[in-house]
């Protein structure tokens, strides 16, 4: 398979190109920095890296992007520093996953594109309309208004629900951990419709190595992807 990777250089990104690597399929990146990428995807000729923000590329140059690509994994972030949270683009993953959208639908694929969007369980799936308590409710407003990357994942997320929908060239999935954390190796997790849990006053904990694993595996296996699409999964780490 032919797979699109935004956010290769980031802590889960980096983790997700690398095991869609060594499964073999082909990839293309587009990453601010080429020496930060992992020397085996630098070095092999099935890589192709584009050294760029995502945003400053043309529409001409998303749509080539995407091209032939049987899937698209958005795994960008806004870096945990003042600049990163304040300063600009403001709406970095929204307007990632639009103009991915758009670009991918240039094509007008004979088949549906998979479109994998790495979110968070402080974002709710409207769709479900998943109750949450009063407190977290009251903290969630609270973090739209200060913390700009919240109203980011949060209107990502509805773009792929409302406006690209159950009918579309463009499936998608939009992964939801919980408390991230870092691991060496990929350890047993579950995965829920819904959140379990309080994000904001009962996180749980998420490696990011089985994170890039399920996003993996939603990639590879036709019959989990048919089972999440068009859904937010919520994945935990099992607790022991």
């Amino acid at each position: 398979m032919k797979v699109f990777v935004a956010g290769a250089t980031g802590a889960t990104g980096c983790l997700l190109a690398t095991r869609l690597h060594a499964a073999g399929h082909l990839l293309n990146v587009v990453v601010r920095s080429v020496e930060r990428l992992p020397e085996a995807l630098r070095e092999d000729a099935q890589v192709q890296v584009a050294e760029a923000a995502l945003l400053d590329l043309s529409d001409a140059e998303l749509v080539q992007q995407v091209r032939g690509c049987d899937a698209v994994a958005l795994c960008l972030g806004h870096n945990l520093s003042l600049k990163g949270i304040y300063g600009q683009p403001r709406r970095l993953v929204t307007e990632a996953t639009r103009r991915l959208c758009a670009a991918i639908r240039v094509h007008s694929p004979n088949r549906p594109v998979k479109f994998l969007l790495m979110n968070t369980t402080g974002n709710r799936n409207r769709d479900l309309a998943e109750p949450i308590p009063l407190a977290q409710h009251c903290v969630i407003g609270l973090l739209r208004l200060i913390l700009p990357p919240h109203p980011d994942n949060e209107q990502a997320a509805d773009y792929l629900r409302v406006q690209v929908g159950q009918r579309d060239v463009i499936e998608w999935v939009a992964v939801r951990p919980d408390g991230l954390i870092d691991a060496a190796e990929v350890s047993a997790y579950t995965l829920h419709p819904s959140p379990t849990r309080s994000a904001i006053f009962d996180a749980g904990k998420t490696s990011r190595i089985n994170v890039a694993d399920f996003m993996a595996r939603l990639i590879e296996d036709a019959e989990l992807w048919e089972h999440w699409k068009g859904q937010m999964p919520v994945i935990y780490n099992e607790e022991v």
